[in-house]
């Protein structure tokens, strides 16, 4: 992944290539604009010599995944040998979920050991105790970029939940990453039986996150999706709708359904449209 990343395939140059088919959509006019206002910025950005040109072509990759299975994390850690600190080498980041946050709990024990940046998914019913416990166990010395939560409140949930926990933490807020998990807190079952979201819900979360952390005073700093590049049918709604009754042409996960590739992009443009207006 590391050597695709890095071999041209991410050049922001290639803004167009990337979106040609998603452009041609209902949305085009929208999203065109966007796409020459990266095209006006990268040249002058080579043209000023502020960056060159193998910049432009990579970026930089990260793995990261939830540390749910112990009997899998533990054989990977090791031992650096000249600090002697324990470091999980299966990934970059790992996270622990909303499920299996219990402070006294083996996945909270495991993230506090290791020294990789770790992340905690917090659900709707997470209050100011709860948080702060995490953030005593998990990074009792506040050190920038050890500790993300990941909030996953739902649609009909967010704006109201997560701007009162933000208050309530005060300036411990600032302390840790706030990242948004649009996705699991909107999952329902169809009629079909298929499990699935809303494309619409996925969205507004992401809105109300944005809008929280403007109402708090506190930074969003990234957003958490499951998605595709291929076009399955296992969300509803998007641009280029997939209905309910759509969900059995292409439903291929074996788990949790994902955003397709145009469900993808849409949802970039549309944070890259709240980043821009710093309207949240």
């Amino acid at each position: 992944m590391r050597g695709f990343t890095s071999g041209g395939f991410a050049d922001l140059r290639s803004v167009h290539a990337w979106n040609k088919g998603f452009i041609q959509g209902p949305a085009q006019k929208r999203y065109e604009q966007m796409a020459h206002q990266i095209d006006r910025a990268v040249r002058f950005l080579e043209a000023s010599g502020v960056a060159d040109a193998e910049e432009m072509r990579r970026v930089e990759f990260f793995s990261a995944h939830e540390a749910l299975v112990l009997d899998y994390e533990r054989p990977m850690v090791r031992r650096d040998h000249r600090t002697g600190l324990l470091y999980d080498t299966a990934s970059h980041f790992v996270w622990v979920g909303e499920r299996t946050r219990d402070l006294d709990g083996a996945h909270i024990d495991f993230v506090s050991r290791v020294q990789n940046p770790v992340g905690v998914k917090l659900g709707p019913t997470a209050d100011r105790d709860t948080v702060l416990a995490l953030m005593d166990k998990i990074d009792p010395e506040r050190t920038p970029g050890r500790l993300t939560f990941i909030t996953r409140m739902g649609a009909d949930q967010i704006r109201d939940v997560l701007p009162a926990l933000l208050t309530s933490l005060g300036e411990e807020a600032h302390r840790v990453s706030w990242v948004c998990d649009p996705m699991h807190g909107n999952t329902f079952t169809s009629p079909s039986g298929h499990k699935t979201r809303r494309f619409e819900d996925v969205v507004e979360e992401a809105r109300g996150f944005f809008a929280a952390h403007a109402e708090a005073g506190t930074h969003p700093g990234g957003i958490h999706v499951e998605l595709t590049g291929n076009d399955v049918t296992e969300c509803v709604g998007g641009v280029h709708p997939v209905d309910l009754d759509d969900l059995g042409l292409r439903y291929e996960t074996l788990c949790d359904p994902r955003l397709n590739h145009q469900q993808s992009l849409e949802l970039a443009f549309v944070v890259a449209e709240m980043l821009e207006r710093g309207v949240h």
